[in-house]
């Protein structure tokens, strides 16, 4: 979803053509940040593994933004700007955080939408405008160059002032309202979620965590928490006890982000795992009575996405990735 609400679409549209034909420098930046990441799944990444840098799950065991402490989400903000600059390789403003397409820009994160405290020397100089929440999983990216007369009259300690409610529909969205990767823990219901963090090892809570939750893209924020371990991604590979040699023997495989795991994924009707991310699903024999269902070829055999009436088999090795591909 890329929702432009609460703006008609055509509104939006016509505000950003006005935006881009009368700012070359706002131009020149949306079209450079454009081009750096289409999809946009490249900053939101960047938002996933900072609200999972500040939970610290490894060692604290957290999943919900509600327990970090005032100083830690007063911290986001720091860490936000850092990150991007670190993924996007942006260099150092003269008066501003970045310099973009030859322009200073700001960078303002807000953990509320619409709460960009914007400083005083910000004025005229545009500001990247990012939002994100966890609850709702989704996110939200700006650019703005900041008039006196759009922001709000009333300025907290440091004379930082906000940007009205009205003049919101003046930022030129890169992506509004589109989808955060998922942390997957904070919303699974509580018997699941107290099922899979009450057992007593973290190699035994990650088996659990993929037999139970299937056929949903799992972060390795996610693992990190769950197995409260080093080197948690390790709790995944193959090996004795191990997530995919124990779900195997239970009909349930889990792929990676690897390009030869995604296209089983894809040809079984699966979710398909991103960058980073892993999904669990069980598998069937492929028999007469499955019809047309997607299937894949493994092991010399065809296989199905597994229903409730399918009796639980052993589930064939996924291949190997090939040395080019990263490792999860």
């Amino acid at each position: 979803m890329n929702s432009l609400l609460p703006l008609d679409i055509s509104a939006a549209a016509n505000i950003e053509s006005k935006a881009l034909l009368e700012d070359p420098e706002l131009a020149a930046v949306y079209e450079h940040l454009r081009k750096l990441d289409p999809t946009g799944q490249r900053f939101a990444r960047v938002l996933r593994d900072t609200i999972d840098q500040l939970l610290n799950g490894e060692v604290t065991g957290r999943y919900d933004w509600q327990k970090l402490f005032k100083t830690e989400k007063t911290h986001a903000g720091t860490l936000v700007e850092i990150n991007l600059q670190r993924e996007f390789k942006f260099a150092d403003g003269v008066d501003m955080d970045y310099r973009i397409a030859g322009t200073d820009v700001d960078c303002k994160y807000s953990q509320q939408f619409g709460g960009w405290m914007i400083p005083p020397e910000a004025v005229g100089h545009l500001c990247l405008l990012v939002w994100a929440n966890d609850e709702k999983s989704r996110w939200s990216a700006g650019l703005l160059r900041i008039r006196p007369e759009w922001l709000n009259g009333k300025a907290n300690r440091d004379l930082k002032l906000t940007v009205k409610a009205e003049h919101r529909k003046n930022i030129l969205w890169l992506r509004h309202d589109a989808e955060l990767p998922e942390n997957v823990l904070l919303h699974l219901n509580s018997s699941t979620r107290e099922a899979i963090l009450t057992l007593p090892t973290g190699q035994a809570r990650v088996n659990e965590l993929f037999r139970r939750v299937q056929n949903r893209r799992i972060g390795r924020g996610v693992v990190r928490t769950v197995a409260q371990q080093v080197d948690y991604m390790a709790r995944i590979r193959e090996g004795k006890g191990r997530a995919r040699a124990v779900l195997r023997d239970h009909g349930i495989l889990v792929a990676g982000h690897y390009s030869s795991h995604q296209a089983i994924a894809r040809a079984l009707g699966a979710e398909i795992p991103r960058h980073g991310e892993l999904v669990s699903f069980r598998v069937a024999a492929a028999e007469p009575h499955h019809g047309s269902r997607p299937r894949v070829e493994l092991e010399n055999q065809f296989w199905v996405l597994a229903d409730e009436d399918d009796p639980v088999v052993a589930a064939p090795r996924l291949p190997k990735h090939t040395e080019k591909e990263n490792d999860e």
